[in-house]
């Protein structure tokens, strides 16, 4: 099916004849593969008799040349599948196998993408981009202090210098557009935190999706944003500069360097917020946060800090 699909992906039409003979099939089961492809991974086709096949709009495949073309700074091997359960796991297995960190794996689409809290990361196929990049971390605990936050501003820039000014952060791993969410962050860490790990900077961003029925939030993305579609190429060239210099201060100089700067671009800064933990819910005023990345509350008068991988902030009716 993915044979037929590039064949298929300058949105141009293709008489079925053509299509079959190319790949040494009939035309019927060339209709049976498109049928398929439409189902499977939601991609409308156009049929129009005497001139054939058509994609509703062209596709841009990742590739791992254009990315380096477009980003020469950058150094790290580059790993793309058709279609995989998560970039995330995928860079899981890698290190386990030896893997030398740096390195990228990309997908078009994940069979069983993950946001935080085990949650659903919905993953249509060639839409947007599903993004992990493996870090070695030697210098212990102290270079993990603010990552997911360090993280949200290399993705929020790399958005703002791809048509989206609007691209802010929320506490503690997700980049909005007004309330609407348009990426996410999930790092994962194997090894001793103390001494020598790897982190894997999980990274979701809605590229190209317009329509999808499984996401129980709002969203938004950066097609919906510009009115026009982006190449996702150029967006992973652009988050990785943006990757290499964040993490490149914040490994010189901690998060502390980074604080303000993630404070000025948080969205619900002041705001009258609840902080969710399981059953338990704080109600209080976002003040910021601290020179670690925790999540600085005010509550009923006096300054409380939070943080930890579970807990999840939202807006209260009254803010």
């Amino acid at each position: 099916m993915l044979t037929l699909l590039k064949l298929l992906k300058d949105g141009r039409f293709h008489s079925g004849e053509a299509l079959g003979a190319v790949l040494g099939v009939s035309r019927s089961a060339v209709w049976k593969q498109l049928q398929h492809l439409e189902a499977e991974l939601n991609l409308p086709i156009h049929k129009v008799r005497g001139k054939g096949y058509q994609l509703a709009s062209p596709l841009v495949f990742l590739d791992a040349e254009e990315i380096t073309l477009k980003a020469p700074s950058l150094a790290w091997p580059v790993y793309i599948s058709d279609s995989i359960d998560s970039t995330n796991a995928e860079a899981l297995r890698l290190v386990d196998a030896g893997g030398v960190a740096p390195f990228l794996v990309l997908a078009e689409q994940q069979t069983a993408g993950r946001g935080r809290r085990g949650r659903k990361w919905v993953s249509p196929f060639a839409q947007n981009v599903y993004y992990s990049l493996v870090l070695r971390i030697e210098g212990g605990l102290r270079q993990l202090e603010g990552l997911s936050l360090v993280v949200g501003l290399a993705v929020m820039q790399a958005l703002r210098e791809s048509g989206v000014p609007g691209a802010a952060l929320k506490w503690p791993n997700d980049v909005l557009v007004g309330q609407k969410k348009i990426a996410g962050i999930l790092l994962e860490l194997v090894g001793d935190p103390a001494d020598i790990c790897h982190v894997v900077l999980g990274i979701g961003i809605n590229v190209n999706m317009q329509k999808v029925a499984e996401v129980d939030q709002q969203w938004t993305s950066v097609q919906l944003v510009t009115g026009s579609p982006m190449d996702r190429n150029l967006l992973v060239a652009r988050l990785g500069v943006q990757l290499q210099r964040y993490l490149t201060q914040h490994a010189a100089s901690g998060f502390a360097a980074l604080q303000e700067e993630w404070e000025r671009n948080h969205l619900w800064q002041g705001r009258a917020a609840s902080l969710i933990a399981g059953v338990n819910q704080v109600d209080g005023v976002v003040l910021g946060v601290d020179r670690q990345g925790a999540l600085r509350l005010s509550v009923d008068g006096v300054e409380k800090i939070y943080s930890g991988g579970e807990l999840s902030l939202r807006l209260r009716d009254d803010s």
